[in-house]
């Protein structure tokens, strides 16, 4: 689960806009002191604030050491018992100095010698904790959130995840600086520079993994990332720094409803039918759910619209009288909105629009995550929407309640601090940039170094922060170096967080399985 990616200070509300692209940065390092000479006239030893393992700029209290216990889930009917571990990963400066402390979350089956995979999971936003793989996807425990009907009050209750992981994988789920409990210890500046950025962030997360791999023995075992939303976008990048500056080779990535291209995905740039193509198929996915008519027959029918008689209509625009009547005859008859509104909007059907206007009837509105997912409209008579996303805003309560309980109380590792799930000061602080494809330019550089890595791209048909055709087309235009075999994208019914839905999580964990099983 992440915020969309937004321009805006207040990224829960404006989810619409058109995707801000990404800055590099260098991790800044602090200079050492120099003592002046008149420090030490009367023979005083220097002052240890002088030195550069100096008291951190912030005064927080210390975090709890590593603390383990064990648990079991029922899985196919059997009992898996495990070891679940909440600890920290100290990140260091260039210096040696501790800037940052990372917080995460292991299970992991005992076993005796090499050959039990491990996989890394980073949920993005930026700003979002690895709670919502963790607790609602992949984890030995669950608890319910991302379907039509869930509210901030729902109880704070895990059970056991029959479609966890566990059984084919040790899990690691990691916290980025400023989520869950993983802190900076340098003041705003410093931490937005040495966290808050695209290339400071895959650069200490590698780390983090590679210290991780070192501090409980696993080098040589087999190893996985996976990563959700702008974890989508860290997932590949990761891998291939890994490989390349690491040392740390990885035998597969599994990308849930990645945000993968920022160049690919937005809706307000008129002058390029791509964000509208690649939008399209999901909203008339979601629509013809409604209706009771989805299949995946009827969204490749869409799929093949927009690549082709779409393209060529929005292309010619005036210069043929007939092009906008029949995208809007089209687009109209795809998404269920008023054919009139459709024409006074040329066709070109924003997301907003879509989400508000195909339920103003009922005076409710659809979710960006998963335009079936609605919620009452505070504010009906409105012009312009005036309230947050309805997965969003619903499922913080019972993930970050579920989260601190299992941590606090059942592990018993407690933090002097609030668990951060979803943060607004980091997704605020993140620094936007320059455009760059990095992600897909890292994937095919993975792929192309080692032979025997395997990709699975997951999607929600009805995700609409994410959308699966951008994906599609990403793979259609990547070199066949294998990428038949070894890379497969995948398609569920749901939304961003499909796993949501039991059948599709089901099917999720079976593709999965192919794939560990091909390494």
């Amino acid at each position: 689960m992440t915020y969309p990616i937004s321009p805006s200070p207040d990224a829960r509300v404006s989810y619409f806009s058109g995707r801000q692209r990404l800055r590099w940065f260098t991790i800044l390092c602090s200079a050492a002191l120099l003592a002046s000479p008149h420090v030490f006239a009367d023979d005083k030893k220097p002052d240890a604030s002088a030195h550069e393992d100096k008291k951190p700029e912030q005064d927080l209290p210390p975090l709890p050491a590593d603390k383990t216990i064990r648990q079991s889930v029922n899985v196919d009917g059997h009992s898996l018992s495990y070891e679940a571990t909440v600890g920290t990963i100290v990140v260091r400066n260039d210096k040696g100095k501790k800037i940052a402390e990372v917080v995460y979350t292991a299970y992991v089956v005992p076993h005796k010698g090499p050959g039990r995979p491990v996989t890394f999971a980073f949920n993005g936003g930026p700003g979002a904790s690895s709670v919502y793989l963790n607790m609602g996807a992949i984890g030995p425990k669950r608890v319910q959130f991302g379907m039509d009907g869930n509210a901030p009050s729902d109880a704070a209750v895990t059970k056991d995840n029959p479609a966890t992981w566990l059984d084919m994988t040790d899990l690691v789920f990691i916290d980025p600086v400023g989520t869950g409990f993983s802190r900076s210890l340098e003041d705003d500046d410093a931490t937005k520079k040495d966290f808050y950025a695209t290339e400071t962030d895959i650069k200490y997360l590698s780390r983090v993994v590679y210290d991780w791999l070192v501090k409980n023995g696993r080098l040589r075992d087999p190893k996985y990332v996976v990563g959700e939303s702008y974890g989508g976008y860290r997932a590949p990048r990761i891998a291939y720094t890994l490989q390349t500056s690491m040392g740390v080779g990885v035998n597969g990535l599994v990308m849930v409803s990645p945000y993968i291209d920022p160049a690919a995905i937005g809706d307000g740039d008129s002058l390029s039918p791509l964000p509208w193509m690649i939008n399209l198929p999901s909203m008339a996915a979601g629509h013809f759910e409604e209706q009771g008519r989805f299949s995946p027959q009827a969204v490749q029918e869409v799929e093949n619209y927009v690549r082709k008689d779409f393209v060529v209509d929005f292309l010619a625009g005036r210069s043929d009288p007939g092009a906008v009547g029949r995208m809007v005859q089209k687009v109209a008859g795809y998404t269920g909105l008023d054919p009139a509104l459709v024409a006074k909007l040329d066709g070109r059907v924003d997301i907003g629009t879509f989400l508000r206007e195909g339920h103003r009837a009922d005076k409710k509105i659809g979710s960006v995550y998963d335009s079936n997912v609605t919620a009452w409209d505070p504010f009906p008579g409105s012009a312009h929407r005036q309230s947050g996303d309805p997965i969003l805003e619903a499922i913080i309560a019972p993930a970050t309640s579920a989260m601190v309980d299992f941590i606090t109380r059942e592990v018993g590792w407690k933090a002097d601090a609030h668990y951060e799930a979803l943060s607004d000061k980091v997704n605020e602080a993140w620094d936007r940039g320059s455009p760059d494809d990095k992600p897909v330019a890292d994937l095919r550089k993975a792929i192309a170094n080692d032979p025997n890595m395997h990709v699975l791209i997951a999607h929600g048909y009805n995700d609409l922060s994410c959308p699966f055709f951008a994906s599609r087309m990403i793979l259609d235009q990547m070199p066949a170096f294998g990428q038949a075999e070894r890379v497969k994208l995948a398609i569920y019914p749901g939304g961003h967080m499909f796993y949501g839905r039991p059948d599709s999580n089901r099917a999720f964990k079976a593709d999965v399985r192919a794939m560990f099983g091909n390494k």
